[in-house]
């Protein structure tokens, strides 16, 4: 039997349950079907917020493919200067499987130039080269990848190559790919280099140059109204893979698909999805009360919490009825309580992910209940 504050959160949950069924219905109807992604991974971000609007196994690790790149121009433009000129290695010569730009041992290139080929036309043996100039090794520069992913929140992600060769232990998320994404993103040359259609890249020695076109279709298709990046990547075990953004007015995207079955289609799908049916939603009302906690030597034996401002999200309207509440509650609550008195916080989620994090406070002012501590709390207001 529930009994106590137990007894109370699920009362709190229920009636959380009941406003959003409540708010979700007078919102014009919601879809007859929820989004169907056909991929086996799949997540939409906001790249300023980080705040998902849809999730499908983004938790799940898979194989990133050349989206692993990604990192390794986060760590390029962080610890090199564009204008280095990197001598080509043997190691990274060797690199054959794939899309490649043909570095032979020997060759003079920029670093800015190395840089355009693996975001651009997404070329393996360019990121091995890369990784032995920025990071003085190969492996040292791994190491670094994956200091950066722990530092990013990627604790899902783990790296053992530059360029997305399938391995076991190379492994990543939707979810993590998303918050990556964002963060190259801010990086205004990586922003820049995501974007580009075509470009030349050029040798310093010997002196050649080759025109190089985007791997990302929905760049060069205008398909999708704002399509300003990002990457794709694709393996036997990966299957075909994409991140995608788009920019509409003050509002940046990110779409992440992963073993997508057309990952063109499915990452328009997503951007279309959250920019026309995303909206400011409010899931909670102020002054509403939503739980209450007991309280010591007070008046009264309770104090109802609530919300001291309205709790507003984005949110498109089919996920409203996916939002779940946490509460956090003061377990030693003492009279005298404050009206606006902070004593816990409520956690809303969406498909696991946290939407906002919003304090609780008592809806109403408990005086203690000794008769002096009462006269002296009053004397004090």
């Amino acid at each position: 039997m529930l009994t106590g504050n137990l007894l109370k959160n699920c009362m709190a949950i229920v009636c959380f349950l009941i406003f959003c069924n409540f708010t979700a219905l007078s919102a014009a109807h919601a879809k007859d079907e929820s989004l169907n992604i056909n991929a086996r991974a799949a997540i939409l971000m906001d790249a300023a917020t980080g705040q998902v609007y849809y999730a499908k196994g983004a938790e799940l690790r898979r194989s990133p493919a050349s989206l692993t790149k990604l990192m390794t121009a986060i760590l390029a433009v962080e610890n090199g200067k564009m204008d280095d000129i990197v001598t080509v290695t043997e190691r990274a010569a060797s690199v054959s499987v794939g899309s490649t730009i043909g570095l032979n041992k020997g060759d003079r290139i920029t670093l800015e130039n190395l840089l355009k080929s693996a975001l651009i036309t997404s070329a393996n043996d360019s990121t091995v080269a890369i990784a032995e100039h920025v990071g003085g090794n190969h492996d040292s520069f791994i190491y670094q990848m994956n200091r950066k992913a722990v530092i990013l929140g990627a604790a899902d992600t783990r790296f053992t190559n530059t360029n997305g060769y399938y391995e076991p232990q190379h492994y990543t998320t939707a979810y993590d790919l998303g918050l990556i994404t964002r963060y190259a993103l801010q990086k205004p040359y990586v922003n820049k280099l995501v974007a580009t259609r075509e470009t030349v890249i050029r040798w310093v020695e010997p002196e050649k140059e080759k025109e190089v076109h985007n791997t990302n279709r929905l760049l060069r298709a205008n398909e999708v109204q704002g399509i300003d990046g990002v990457k794709t990547g694709s393996t036997a075990r990966a299957g075909n893979c994409l991140i995608a953004s788009a920019t509409r007015g003050d509002k940046r995207l990110i779409a992440v698909v992963l073993h997508a079955g057309n990952r063109y289609r499915e990452a328009a799908k997503l951007l279309e999805y959250g920019f026309s049916e995303v909206r400011p939603v409010t899931i909670f009302p102020a002054g509403k009360e939503m739980t209450e906690i007991p309280v010591k030597d007070g008046i009264f034996a309770t104090v109802p919490l609530t919300v001291a401002e309205p709790v507003r999200v984005e949110i498109a309207r089919d996920q409203q009825l996916n939002i779940k509440l946490n509460l956090s509650l003061n377990s030693n609550t003492i009279a005298p309580v404050r009206e606006g008195q902070r004593l816990g916080h409520a956690v809303f989620t969406i498909d696991g992910y946290q939407l906002l994090k919003v304090p609780l406070v008592a809806a109403r002012e408990v005086p203690p209940v000794a008769l002096l501590d009462r006269v002296l709390y009053w004397f004090s207001k």
